[in-house]
């Protein structure tokens, strides 16, 4: 019996993603453990493996085919003795690739009880056109989506799919006809706004046609649009701003730094950076307020048991944040070390998700761009982020008179349902502590 290939979910809240690259054709053998096939999330890009051993019969995406559905059939191998007659022409549905639009042919595939069931699977047979008693129009998942990116209502076009179902080219031809965008809604009927307030047209009208560039949002920057945009939204933020001397800091950290051993060609075995310093001392001042180690949840409160910290890196069409497990218990040159690898590893696209997700804080560090001081966006499930500046020479007030010393500012956000002011002000005496006397991050 030929076996489906499924588009895999690459992390638990994986929906869908793109077929970058295939490294087999159809006709090609395949065994366990082979590569086959190459997938783009929002974040990274990942092999994926075959299972199974056999011949690839049919492959029914084609590489760049974006909005690819999870648990969609993507192929199919074949076993010893079958043929390509035995396999069902159905193909999943999914985006066309990159500007080449397509009809859509299939149905949107579903798991059952965590087992993925193939894309051909029958649409349930309470999928009607309409339910005229609820006013609900039945649609496909891109067409919904292609009329909310564009600012349309879903109910005023008419659909052209099995049984008057809206797809995705009766949306294309709204937007070639110029359907009027949906009537505006009010803030407690419309819930969470992620678009702008304001339709596309209306935007680009604001604008000579020869004064811009249109760059198209990739899959990345839509999932951070959306992800920032529902945490501002549903977050209770709170600010608190203290500024740390950092004298004393810099100079261990040359201390530490000389004191590296080198190799046969001199290079040294690390070279620790004052965000490796911030990150150790922002681990241990959760691990010293345990209260604020935290994430909330409707259920209750999750109180972590070790500090898991997310350093935010800037790649290529957004930002990602890679976690130091157990940041708390690891000495500043394995940090040091590990940070390095992952930022690396974060700009080749090249994470795994268990790399970038979770963790129970975060740091954000603008100092090396000359940012005195900003506050972050809480980044879901975490409590609390720390937002770093730039350490800069100021005049300070030391036993009576004045003096000049390095002084960075640093900006706590907290989810207020999970971290309270008292609570948060006791953790950033905790931060600037270790930060101010730094050879207490050696003992």
């Amino acid at each position: 019996m030929p076996i489906d290939i499924l588009m895999p979910a690459l992390s638990p809240t994986m929906e869908e993603g793109n077929l970058a690259k295939w490294h087999v054709k159809e006709g090609d053998s395949v065994s366990s453990g082979d590569v086959i096939a190459e997938i783009e999330t929002d974040k990274a890009t990942m092999e994926v493996e075959s299972i199974d051993e056999g011949v690839i019969g049919k492959i029914f995406v084609a590489e760049g085919t974006e909005g690819v559905k999870v648990n969609a059939r993507i192929a199919v191998i074949l076993e010893d003795g079958e043929d390509a007659s035995s396999i069902s022409a159905d193909a999943p549905e999914a985006a066309a690739p990159a500007k080449k639009p397509t009809d859509e042919k299939a149905v949107e595939a579903k798991a059952e009880d965590n087992k993925p069931v193939a894309a051909a699977a029958v649409p349930k047979s309470s999928e009607k056109t309409s339910d005229s008693s609820s006013g609900r129009v039945f649609s496909s998942p891109l067409a919904r989506r292609l009329a909310k990116e564009n600012n349309l209502d879903i109910s005023d076009i008419k659909g052209s799919g099995p049984r008057n179902r809206v797809v995705q080219r009766d949306v294309e031809a709204a937007m070639a006809g110029g359907t009027s965008a949906a009537p505006a809604k009010s803030a407690a009927a419309a819930g969470p706004v992620i678009a702008s307030s304001m339709s596309d047209d209306a935007v680009l009208k604001l604008y000579a046609e020869d004064s811009y560039e249109l760059i198209p949002h990739d899959g990345m920057r839509k999932t951070i649009a959306a992800r920032l945009t529902e945490a501002k939204q549903t977050i209770p933020h709170f600010y608190l701003t203290i500024d740390c001397d950092l004298d004393e800091l810099l100079a261990l950290r040359s201390q530490l730094n000389e004191a590296a051993p080198k190799d046969a060609d001199g290079k040294p075995a690390y070279k620790i950076s004052v965000n490796d310093l911030v990150i150790k001392a922002h681990a241990l001042a959760l691990r010293a307020v345990p209260s604020a180690n935290v994430s909330w949840s409707s259920g209750g409160m999750l109180q972590h048991k070790h500090a898991d910290i997310g350093v935010a890196v800037t790649i290529p069409g957004g930002l990602i944040t890679p976690i130091i497990r157990h940041a708390d218990e690891k000495p500043l040159s394995t940090i040091s070390n590990e940070m390095k690898d992952l930022a690396k590893r974060a700009r080749e696209r090249k994470l795994q998700p268990q790399e970038y997700q979770g963790g129970t804080s975060a740091v954000s560090n603008l100092g090396m761009f000359g940012v005195k001081d900003f506050a972050a966006i809480v980044n879901p499930p975490h409590g609390s982020i720390l937002a770093v500046g730039a350490g800069t020479q100021r005049a300070v007030i030391k036993d009576g008179a004045v003096a000049a010393a390095t002084i960075m500012s640093v900006t706590l956000s907290t989810d207020h349902r999970a971290v309270d002011g008292a609570l948060g002000a006791e953790l950033m005496q905790a931060f600037k502590g270790f930060i101010e006397k730094p050879m207490s991050m050696l003992v």
